[in-house]
């Protein structure tokens, strides 16, 4: 329910600065707008809404959707981008900017060191008995999807890189990252096929279902992952060729260097046609 609350708030709030910019004549594609919502729909649901099958399979559901599909929306949305431009001047804006640029958020967003809080905090989670211990102790079991969804967040943010940080890493630190993740999270899901979790008791059919939903369900949001790594890299790519293009036609207009210099008529002498 906490979930669920906080999702809509931030919804409401994302909705609510954006149309702020758009009635002082600021451009903000709606499209942004529906990812945020998408993704704070998909977080308030994951906890709250019963989803089929049995409970392995359900718990891998909220695993995909608030661990991975709702960070990526709401990141490609651009929250942050969004607040710095709503918020009037002042400490509050001043605050926000200082912190998206300050040295710990940019290692912070280092994009192995967010896959390791990521995936790595999910093997911890599914190699060890922790998983069986959440299930008895509500508080750790509330701390543990907290992590998700904040290890999710950072991931993703780390990959895409969409906000105005201090130092941005480059696509090959990003490119990596996330294929060796990928890696790693298809074989965590190929190990819960084979083994469950210690200290569990799912149904074999049970176990293999939510375990293909976690190998099949991370590869289509890897793959959406790769597609904004896709399209960034094809839009530095094109202004990095404009630029050489603006460069070139530059040079040229100016002539070639140490071309001599044609005198004029005055000059030389002769009559003007």
């Amino acid at each position: 329910m906490l979930t669920a609350l906080a999702a809509w708030a931030a919804v409401a709030g994302y909705l609510t600065a954006a149309a702020r910019l758009r009635r002082r004549g600021d451009r903000w594609p709606w499209r942004r707008d529906l990812s945020f919502a998408s993704g704070g729909l998909a977080l308030a649901a994951a906890p709250a809404v019963p989803l089929p099958g049995g409970p392995f399979t359900a718990h891998m559901a909220q695993h995909v959707l608030a661990g991975m599909a709702a960070p990526l929306l709401l990141v490609l949305a651009r929250p942050v981008t969004l607040a710095l431009r709503a918020l009037p001047p002042g400490s509050t804006r001043r605050g926000l900017l200082a912190a998206v640029r300050s040295r710990p958020a940019a290692w912070l967003v280092f994009p192995p060191l967010a896959a390791l809080l990521d995936v790595g905090g999910l093997w911890v989670l599914y190699r060890t008995g922790l998983f069986a211990a959440s299930h008895h102790e509500p508080l750790l079991h509330s701390l543990v999807h907290l992590h998700v969804v904040a290890a999710g967040l950072l991931f993703s943010f780390a990959v895409c890189a969409p906000e105005p940080l201090r130092h941005r890493w480059g696509l090959a630190w990003r490119g990596t990252t996330l294929l060796l993740t990928g890696a790693a999270h298809a074989v965590l899901a190929k190990s819960l096929y084979a083994f469950p979790p210690p200290g569990t008791g799912f149904g074999t059919a049970d176990l293999r279902t939510g375990s293909q939903l976690m190998y099949y369900g991370g590869d289509l949001v890897e793959l959406a992952l790769a597609a904004a790594l896709a399209v960034q890299w094809y839009a530095a790519t094109g202004r990095a060729r404009s630029r050489a293009g603006r460069s070139t036609g530059a040079a040229g207009a100016a002539g070639p260097v140490g071309a001599p210099r044609r005198p004029s008529p005055a000059e030389s002498g002769g009559a003007s046609p």
